[in-house]
């Protein structure tokens, strides 16, 4: 993936669970998990070409993910981001896991 699809990490709303991420020095790409509260930080899963390798996962502090890591465009992954509002899209996560 280019360089130009992908952000600093401004703020921990950014973090949300299917979203990815890049070192800052590193072009390997990785898929955020969910934040473990026990852990104090997120569950990050290596992602290559279209797949989230689960057998695998590190987890990483909010604070290392904003000194170290970008996030990719949500205009990048998703072709109706402008549509749909942010708390629209988590209503509907709810109601799908529910």
């Amino acid at each position: 993936m280019k360089n130009n699809n992908f952000n600093n990490i401004t703020d921990a709303y950014q973090l949300i669970s299917g979203a990815r991420i890049k070192g800052k020095k590193q072009d390997e790409i990785f898929e955020l998990g969910d934040y473990d509260a026990n852990k104090r930080g997120y569950t990050v899963y290596p992602y290559e070409e279209g797949v989230k390798f689960k057998d695998f996962s590190v987890v990483i502090s909010e604070k290392e993910l904003k000194n170290n890591y970008l996030i990719e465009d949500a205009k990048a992954t998703s072709p109706d981001a402008e549509t749909v509002s942010p708390s629209v899209e988590l209503a509907n996560r709810y109601l799908k896991s529910a």
